[in-house]
């Protein structure tokens, strides 16, 4: 049994970002969804969905803050504990920035229509 869970690495076209706390993740795949009749269920539609990593960062003062909400074609990698690599390729920075002082840190979230999931 190996590492699940833990140590990551967030990179936004190289640079590496200090990660802090939970990161969530999506590599885009398609959703169903049932499509329900009264008699029956008649099978199910099909639609895109956009592939996404958000998480927070430590913020530090070689950030530059502006910059880093108007990204909108980057290459951005989460290396998980597991040894997977999760890549959004031509990302975009989706949310408001918003930072902490308390902790010192910012929420981000990249979102792309090209995510994937490059095993270990």
């Amino acid at each position: 049994m190996g590492r699940v869970g833990g140590i990551i690495t967030l990179k936004v076209n190289g640079q590496t970002f200090s990660a802090k706390g939970n990161f969530t993740y999506d590599i885009g795949e398609n959703l169903r969804k049932a499509v329900v009749g009264h008699d029956r269920v008649h099978g199910y539609n099909e639609l895109p969905k956009q592939a996404f990593i958000a998480g927070e960062i430590t913020d530090s003062a070689d950030i530059d803050t502006t910059l880093l909400a108007n990204f909108t074609a980057e290459t951005v990698t989460l290396d998980l504990a597991n040894g997977k690599t999760i890549m959004l390729r031509q990302a975009w920075f989706s949310d408001p920035l918003e930072g902490n002082t308390e902790e010192g840190n910012m929420a981000v979230r990249f979102e792309s229509a090209d995510g994937q999931e490059i095993p270990a």
